[in-house]
């Protein structure tokens, strides 16, 4: 119960990194509020996380800055104050040279990576600093430490979840806070079974060609799993790693290797 009285927020908080963070959190005592944009996942998400009153859905998009600071909002309001943020939701558009990106996919990229943490964050530093303690996570990725061809704007906006993870973990450090990113490497979510196809095609492979190589790029040769992901969120939230800040932490299986 490492998080007994404590209240986390997640974005993205109804399957694959964020479903689980969401279970560890719960599992570990934590009262959790999740966000997505299905009001169906949502129920769903509910009815079977089985957590009664220690657990809320938020629908929004965490590409509308009202939805993300509702949500944050809401999680006050409902369990009287925010204790862990996790800046789960992203995730990369249409994958294309950087000489044929039009502005559109660069933009919905930013929103949906950028944009969101920073909204979410800024919301819900206000009762963090009045109290003077609290855990943010984002979730950045292998690619923030890296580059890949045709992954352009992920690659910024991965990199720039980074630079803001360490920017903000120095402001609020002295009041008791702690900001850290997560870089995940390849993990076989609901995201990467629908917009996979795509981004395959886009790279001149099938699906499971992708997967192989992005594999294969690590030293496990495997992909990670949500819970090796979620264990280092716990550590992160908890009291075990509250000497851990600015921080960026792979769970790649060893793809970037620092």
């Amino acid at each position: 119960m490492q998080l007994k009285g404590k209240t986390a927020a997640i974005t993205g908080g109804t399957a694959g990194i964020g479903r689980a963070i969401a279970e560890t959190f719960l599992a570990e005592g934590a009262n959790v509020a999740i966000m997505s944009r299905s009001p169906d996942k949502g129920a769903k998400t509910l009815e079977e996380l089985d957590a009664g009153d220690r657990a809320i859905f938020v629908a929004g998009d965490v590409m509308d800055q009202a939805s993300v600071e509702g949500f944050i909002d809401k999680t006050v309001e409902t369990f009287g104050t925010i204790d862990i943020l996790v800046n789960n939701a992203g995730g990369a558009g249409n994958l294309a040279p950087l000489a044929e990106l039009s502005d559109e996919v660069f933009d919905e990229t930013m929103k949906w990576n950028i944009y969101s943490t920073f909204w979410a964050t800024r919301r819900a530093l206000q009762p963090m600093i009045a109290q003077k303690s609290g855990r943010i996570i984002n979730m950045s990725s292998t690619e923030g430490k890296m580059g890949k061809a045709t992954f352009a704007p992920y690659t910024i906006a991965k990199h720039g979840l980074i630079g803001m993870t360490k920017s903000v973990a120095q402001e609020v450090g002295p009041m008791g806070i702690t900001v850290n990113a997560i870089c995940p490497g390849l993990v076989i979510t609901d995201i990467i079974r629908d917009n996979g196809p795509d981004t395959a095609k886009a790279m001149g492979m099938t699906l499971d060609e992708m997967i192989d190589m992005f594999a294969q790029e690590s030293a496990l040769k495997r992909p990670n799993t949500v819970e090796e992901i979620a264990a280092m969120a716990l550590l992160l939230a908890s009291d075990v790693g509250g000497g851990i800040t600015g921080a960026a932490l792979s769970v790649d299986g060893g793809t970037a290797q620092y």
